[in-house]
């Protein structure tokens, strides 16, 4: 009875140890490039803003 129990245990041992999710940390082979091409384009537009607002304003004398 004790060697059923023995080998009983053994086998849950076994079993619960094949179900283990294992984890593997790998380095990529390739390097991590990142992209800093951006465009910026609000500096523009708050110029010529700017420069409207000035072509229209009061003082100009268009209106």
């Amino acid at each position: 009875m004790r060697l059923r129990s023995y080998l009983a245990a053994l086998l849950l041992g076994l079993l619960s140890a094949a179900c283990t999710p294992t984890v593997q940390l790998q380095a990529p082979k390739e390097p991590i490039n990142i992209n800093l091409n951006v465009k910026i384009e609000h500096e523009i537009y708050i110029k010529v803003d700017k420069a409207l607002d000035s072509m229209f304003s009061e003082s100009s004398g268009l209106f």
